[in-house]
This record gives structure tokens, sequence and C-alpha cells, in this order.
């Protein structure tokens, strides 16, 4: 008689998480470069004792940071949810922090099961020593209202190829933003934008196109002309990386293991 050994199914689980990644080549891992996605995965590794691989919900560039960001991960055992939180913000480094963890279902995807994602970019408008390594500095004076005019009118659009990095591949340039504004925190400027999806470069060429409009280099009307174009070229230039911010991912309730 034959005996068929059937392996149990991995559990998923979803990590919330926050980094700072100003010492980070990014998200994704990448050779000869330290990126936050394999500092946790070797941290996962270790405690776990397997091969442990993460999917993030998006991958941020070099230098960008996420004040929240979720992967997923398999692995063959039930966690104690509360005491692996506590022993993986033991072994990562202080840059990162692991805000809880919990089980989802199986076919959950950090990253496919997204609805929206937020993004949040900081412009220091005075000299600030505390920024200086999480804002970009504009000294001089900004017409915010025309910047909020210009982001208003994004709204009308869905291709935003012209944000775009020109080499990418990506199926489509179409996004369906659902906020765009400015807003105003004692010497900071704050740009909020919310989408379902976003094409690489997208917010830190939006922000470069908008300061432009701010400085009277750009009119709100010529943002029009730059997003009917689908050229990158007639946009503005990427603001640092150093003043974005990742600060929310969504996902549909099902994707919760009831």
């Amino acid at each position: 008689m034959c005996k068929f050994i059937h392996k149990i199914q991995d559990l998923r689980y979803f990590i919330e998480l926050s980094y700072n990644g100003a010492n980070f080549h990014g998200w994704q891992i990448q050779p000869n470069a330290v990126s936050v996605q394999e500092t946790i995965e070797q941290a996962l590794s270790t405690l776990l004792r397997e091969e442990i691989s993460i999917v993030g919900a998006g991958r941020t560039d070099a230098g960008v940071h996420a004040k929240f960001m979720v992967a997923h991960f398999n692995v063959e055992k039930a966690l104690d949810l509360d005491s692996m939180v506590f022993k993986l913000n033991s072994f990562l480094p202080e840059s990162i922090a692991i805000e809880t963890l919990y089980q989802v279902n199986p076919e959950a995807h950090a990253r496919f099961d997204a609805t929206a994602r937020a993004y949040e970019y900081r412009v220091a408008t005075s000299k600030n020593p505390f920024e200086t390594t999480s804002a970009c500095c504009v000294s001089k004076e900004l017409d915010v209202l025309a910047m909020n005019s210009a982001a208003k009118k994004m709204l009308d659009y869905t291709n935003f190829k012209c944000f775009s990095k020109s080499k990418t591949d990506v199926k489509t340039y179409n996004c369906e933003l659902y906020y765009a504004f400015w807003e105003q925190e004692q010497d900071i400027l704050i740009f909020k934008i919310s989408a379902n999806r976003f094409l690489r470069n997208m917010v830190r060429a939006i922000v470069g196109t908008l300061l432009e409009i701010g400085l009277g280099k750009m009119k709100v009307e010529d943002i029009d002309r730059i997003i009917i174009s689908q050229n990158r070229g007639e946009a503005g230039y990427s603001v640092p990386a150093k003043g974005l911010y990742l600060t929310q991912v969504s996902y549909p309730e099902k994707t919760k293991l009831i």
C-alpha cells in the first residue's frame, strides 16, 4: 500500500511596520546594498529557524521612508503574535519598527490586494536643523493656493505617464487619484496624495512640478498641458527622496482571517 504525505499548508501573516529609509537602498532586495526587505527577512529567518521571504505592499526607493508599510510571509507553524513582535523589534535596527503582526487568509497578498495607498511629502519653508534629513527645504516664498489649485486639477485625469520614470515595465500608466492637496503645519508644507496605485517616481515628480508652480516658474493651467502630453520632459524636476513617506495602505476587510 502506498502512503502519501501531504504537507500542511503554510500559515500566512501580515506585518505592519514603519521605517526610516535614510540608511537603506530602498525596500527591495538588491545586490551589494542593504534593503529593508533583506533586513527583515534575515531577522525572521533567524527567529523562526527557517528560510523566510516577505512580500511588501510596494517598493519604496532609496532614502524614502514609511510611516506605515505592510508585508506578508508564510511560515509552517502558528506564532505567538505578541512575543514575535517583541522579538522582531529586538533583532531589528532602530530604523525599523514592527507595529503589529496578524494571521490572514492563505490567499491574501500584501501587494495585489491593496486597494489604496497614500503618501506625504514634507517641504521645510525655512531653515530647520531638525528637518535636514526628513524634508526638502525651499526657502523662497511659495504660492500654496496655486499649488492646491493645480493639485485639484490632477483629479480630473487618470493617465500619469508624464510623472513616471521613462524606463519602466508597467502595462498601464492609469491611476485613480482619491485626493491630492497641500496643508501647512507651522514652517512645514505637507503634500498629501492617495490613489489606487502609483507609478515609479510619480509622487516626487508631481511635487517637483507643483513646487515650480508655487515658485511662479509654471502656471496652474500648465498642469493640464503637462498631463495631456504624457511626456516626462514636460513635467517638473523630481524632489529628493528624503521628504517622501508612505503613510497608508488599505485592504478589504475579507483579507483578515475571521
